[in-house]
């Protein structure tokens, strides 16, 4: 039974999620949400962890994996290595925190340079602490505005009282899905341009 279950779950189609961004913003907190449905205040991962989910995105089974590289924002050769096996990425910072939120232009561009052979990279801005209102260092509007500069959506979430939690989470498996299809249908596009064209030459040589 456990055999078949577990041929059923590696059938399903995964989605490689990468939680990116500085230390003290919530990572792990929307990480432990998602994923378990509870609010994790003072946690201090030291190594970067992984996590897999099985989900309904838009009526379909699939399974989402979660690195959250949490304790690695000193070490970017590993964070090149995680970057490299991520297929969407959400990039946090604390709506309390405008360092946090100057950092993120700095984990774009390392992701855009470790993933610079593809066209499209999905990811998503998040302004999480928007519980935190009164301590506010980021203004709304200055993040939405940075965010379209940079071709991506902007939510604000709230790991305390999981406000847009699940939201950020689909609507990034959405855009990672999304552009699979793309490719598939490339690569079939491909196959059959390349099929064809040698079945012309076949018949040139005789």
């Amino acid at each position: 039974m456990a055999s078949n279950k577990s041929k059923n779950q590696s059938s399903l189609s995964l989605h490689k999620v990468i939680m990116v961004g500085s230390g003290g913003v919530g990572k792990s907190a929307l990480t432990l949400q998602f994923m378990y449905d509870e609010f994790v205040e003072d946690y201090e991962p030291t190594k970067a962890d992984s996590y897999r989910k099985k989900v309904v995105l838009d009526g379909e089974d699939v399974q989402i994996d979660i690195l959250d590289t949490a304790g690695q924002e000193d070490y970017a050769a590993i964070r090149d290595n995680y970057f490299r096996s991520g297929e969407g990425f959400l990039l946090v910072f604390s709506i309390t925190e405008l360092e946090s939120f100057t950092a993120t232009a700095e984990f774009r561009e390392q992701i855009l340079r470790v993933k610079s052979e593809e066209d499209i990279i999905p990811l998503l801005l998040v302004g999480n602490k928007s519980d935190l209102e009164d301590r506010r260092q980021v203004a709304a509007d200055e993040a939405r505005g940075k965010a379209e500069q940079w071709g991506m959506p902007y939510v604000e979430t709230s790991a305390k009282t999981r406000a847009y939690v699940d939201k950020v989470f689909f609507d990034l498996m959405r855009e990672v899905r999304a552009k699979k299809m793309s490719e598939n249908k490339e690569k079939n596009g491909k196959k059959g341009g390349k099929s064809k064209r040698n079945l012309k030459e076949r018949c040139h040589l005789l």
